[in-house]
């Protein structure tokens, strides 16, 4: 989130099984990834990418319209810019999934109370990123 925006952002409004696909996806599920990537919904498929720090589909998000679902992967990694221009922005929910995916009670009660699919995919999410951290903190890898 360093460059400034310019591009137009792309609205991400997504029905419920579109909803459940991404967060199987995210969860590791390739051929519904695959799906995702293949039948319309390419940002959500790169968006699993992204999510497991591939700078190329990072930079794809950035660059085709969807800053927003990077900035909720940036704000999930606590990055306090990214989560104050996802408010700016009117992204309350994307705030919430964020905060929620970082280990924030608050938000993820008010997911729950809000849409309970949004505080699964957060969830999903939350894991990804512990996933993450074990291995890179792991003593006994090298290199990780």
């Amino acid at each position: 989130m360093n460059k400034p925006l310019n591009t137009i952002l792309k609205p991400i409004s997504y029905p419920p099984k579109i909803l459940i696909a991404w967060k199987e996806a995210i969860s590791g599920n390739k051929k519904i990834r695959e799906w995702l990537t293949n039948n319309g919904y390419q940002e959500l498929g790169l968006f699993c990418f992204a999510l497991n720090n591939d700078k190329k589909a990072k930079n794809w998000l950035f660059e085709n319209g969807y800053a927003h679902l990077l900035a909720l992967i940036n704000g999930s990694e606590g990055d306090e810019l990214a989560l104050q221009w996802l408010l700016k922005g009117d992204f309350v929910i994307l705030y919430h999934m964020a905060k929620a995916a970082d280990s924030y009670d608050e938000s993820m009660n008010w997911l729950l109370k809000k849409d309970k699919l949004y505080a699964a995919i957060s969830l999903q999410m939350e894991i990804v990123k512990d996933r993450i951290d074990d291995k890179n903190n792991d003593p006994h890898k090298i290199n990780p």
